[in-house]
Parts: structure tokens; C-alpha cells; sequence
């Protein structure tokens, strides 16, 4: 069987989406689709608005055969390590091809733009390092490094945030020397941070902000993903109580913050350069999530970073862990059809890797933040609530004939 593999966190499923999903199809004449999808925590630093077994649902619904998850320590991070995780999962997985999103649409600019990138490694690292220390955040001085080098109007514009993408996943699969052929489609009819909804494909970030906003779900938020979403989306709000958001995990949050040392803090993944203090500082004077974050924002600690070391905060995920350190250990079914079973039957004869289901499957050190992440990510649920939810982890993957 051919397989093509997609890089996904279907937060939530969407009729965009399925566009993607089918456009894969079409372009790489695929037998099965696999999707390795973030878990609970996403790659900007945010609960999931539905856990993860939710969201697998979705998507083989949806269209996908096989949802695989992305740990979370490559989910959780900058786009390069998101990017290897993501594919040194689907090398070990046996897909033929990768197809991506972008704003580009165009493949050979992102193959053009990884060999400049190569070819002017030294002088890039030099610019990204005086943007740096100018002030600036790292995905801002790595736009101004490739723009002062290379210009913008004749290579990959890198300021858009499916271009930053997708460059990593093609950077990832070139320095790995992978048998992986990447391909790309355009975005259409919304653009990846639009807050409103104008048609019945729009951004991720304008959904949950309407759904989040109306609980019944709108009718214009209901125009735009699958019946099956709706329904899915419902039913856990019915049965967790609650959908996922950082207003919620906020009075955890400040908690972990005011009860622990500096020094403690100082050990969490992500915080460098004394923010710690910065962190401390605003907490008391913070009264939601929100506030907070306007209060620690600066041109350096965008958004994006600082709900990231939130999220390490949340999962008490230490840089002393060394995160990184490890490589892929194992690859982790989460759903999958018929067609994802056959495909899964035929990889387990030639893998590397163990395919688990179950974080107790097997010892591996990206298993013990995976249950603590868990525990983090239902921590706002009900007491017996949180029980039933997390005995999904050492419970058998989702099969949909």
C-alpha cells in the first residue's frame, strides 16, 4: 500500500481540512492517508479545544485511515523540532509522501529556499543572531535574515506561518536523506490567524473562537465542519463538561507559579534569560489568563513562546529532562479504519520501531510526560471526570469499519 502522510492537529476538524485531505489524495495517488497529530497540547501552546482521542475520531470519520500521535515533546515546540518529530514519525511509519498547506503553493520554493538556506547557512545564523539581539523574537529575526539576504519578492516568503512550516518539514526531510517526496497545496479562502469566519472554509482559530464563544455552536460555526465534528464536539462538551481553553487551567496556573521558588522555575523547559522573574512579577497583580499574558508579552516573548512555557509550567516538563535528547522511540496508534489497519498490518513486518496504543505499553522517558501531560490536560474536569478521561491512555485505540 502507498501512503502519504499529513502533519495535522484538527483543532477542530474542518471542511478545510477535508480539502486538504482530499487535494493529498489526488496529488500523491495515495492507498492510505496517515496523520500524525498533535496530543492534548498543541504546537502553539494551547490546550486542544477536545482531547485527542476526540479529535482521532473525528478524523478517520473525516477521511484519514490512520491517526498517529506527535509526542509531546516535539508537539509542544518551535516549527523545526515540531517539524523533525512529525517526520521522523512518518519515515518510521513507511509513508511515500508528505502533502502540506501552505500560503506558497509551490514546492520547488521551498526546495529552492532550503538549498539557499544551506548554501548561506553562516551568514543566516549571523542575522538571525543580530535580529535576536535587537529585541526581536526568533520566527520575526529568521524572516528578516532570509529577507535581508535573499530578498522577498523571488524566494519563499517565510513570514507566513504555513511557509515557516513547511520549509521545516522539507529541511527536515533533506538533512535526514529521507525516501520521502514532499508536496505541497495552496491555502485557500482564509488565512491561518483569521479571527472571522467568512465562509464555510475558515481558519481553526476562527472556529473554536465562535464555538468557545456560543456553546450551542453557531450556525455560521457549523457551516464549517462536518456533521460528525459538530457532533463529536457536543457530545465531549456533554460528557467532559467543559471544552478546553487557558481561562480554564489559569487558577492552576498561577497556583504552580506562586508556590514554586525561582529556582524552580528556572528549571522549566523554555525559560531562559531570567524570565522567571518576569513570570513572578506579573502573576499577582493577573486576574485571568489573558491579562497575564498581555502583562509578559514583549517584542522578544511573543505569545506563542510564552504559552508554550505555560503549558511546560502546567506539565512541570524540566529542562534537566532533555526533551529532545531522545529520538523517536516509538510510534503511537491513536485511531485508525479498515484501510489504516491493513496498511498498519503490513508496516508491523519491516518497522523499527514498536507500534504502541497504551502509555504503559512500554518504558520510554517521552511516556512519562505523555502521562503527566495527560494528567495536566483533564486536570479541569471533575474529580470523577478526570479518572474516566485519562483511562483512555492505557485503553485500546479508536477503530471505526
Amino acid at each position: 500500500m502507498k501512503a502519504c502522510g499529513l502533519v495535522v492537529e484538527y483543532n477542530p476538524f474542518h471542511y478545510g481540512h477535508q480539502y486538504h485531505l482530499k487535494q493529498a489524495k489526488e496529488k500523491t495517488n495515495a492507498d492510505c492517508v496517515v496523520a500524525v497529530m498533535s496530543g492534548n497540547f498543541l504546537q502553539r501552546g494551547e490546550p486542544a479545544i477536545m482531547d485527542k482521542y476526540s479529535r482521532a475520531k473525528a478524523a478517520i470519520i473525516g477521511g484519514v485511515d490512520l491517526v498517529i500521535e506527535l509526542p509531546y515533546v516535539y508537539a509542544v515546540q518551535y516549527s523545526d523540532y515540531f517539524a523533525k518529530g512529525a517526520i521522523d514519525i512518518l519515515y518510521h511509519t513507511g509513508v511515500n509522501s508528505i502533502c502540506f498547506g501552505s500560503e506558497s503553493g509551490n514546492i520547488h520554493s521551498f526546495s529552492d529556499a532550503y538549498l539557499l538556506k544551506k548554501q548561506y547557512h553562516d551568514q543566516y545564523e549571523t542575522y538571525v543572531k543580530t535580529y535576536l539581539n535587537e529585541g526581536h523574537a526568533y520566527p520575526d529575526a529568521a524572516t528578516k535574515a532570509y529577507q535581508s539576504i535573499f530578498g522577498i519578492s523571488d524566494i519563499l516568503d517565510v513570514s507566513k506561518p504555513n511557509n515557516i512550516l513547511g520549509l521545516s518539514y522539507v529541511q527536515a526531510i533533506k538533512d535526514a536523506k529521507y525516501p520521502i517526496k514532499p508536496v505541497t497545496i495552496k491555502r485557500i479562502q482564509n488565512n491561518y490567524h483569521d479571527t472571522a469566519i467568512t465562509g464555510n472554509i475558515a481558519s481553526a482559530t476562527s472556529i473554536r473562537k465562535e464555538v468557545l464563544k456560543n456553546p450551542s455552536a453557531s450556525e455560521s460555526a457549523a457551516e464549517t465542519m462536518p456533521a460528525a465534528t459538530l457532533d463529536i464536539l457536543q457530545s465531549y462538551k456533554y460528557e467532559a463538561g467543559c471544552w478546553h481553553d487557558w481561562e480554564l487551567y489559569f487558577p492552576f496556573l498561577k497556583y504552580r507559579v506562586e508556590t514554586m521558588t525561582i529556582t524552580e522555575l528556572r528549571q522549566i523547559e523554555g525559560i531562559v534569560e531570567g524570565l522567571e522573574h518576569r513570570i513572578v512579577r506579573t502573576a499577582s497583580n493577573a486576574s485571568s489568563f489573558q491579562e497575564w499574558m498581555t502583562a509578559l508579552k514583549t517584542k522578544r516573548y511573543t505569545w506563542t513562546r510564552l504559552q508554550r512555557i505555560f503549558v511546560h509550567i502546567l506539565t512541570n516538563t524540566k529542562k534537566e529532562e532533555n526533551i529532545l535528547a531522545n529520538n523517536v522511540g516509538y510510534i503511537r496508534i491513536l485511531a485508525m479504519n479498515k484501510s489504516g489497519q491493513a496498511y498498519l498490518n503490513q508496516q508491523k513486518k519491516q518497522a523499527e520501531l514498536p507500534f504502541i496504543t497504551k502509555i504503559n505499553q512500554i518504558q520510554h522517558p517521552s511516556l512519562q510526560i505523555e502521562e503527566r501531560a495527560a494528567k495536566a490536560y483533564y486536570s479541569v474536569l471533575p474529580g470523577s471526570k478526570q479518572r474516566k478521561f485519562f483511562l483512555q491512555e492505557i485503553k485500546s485505540p479508536i477503530i471505526i469499519k
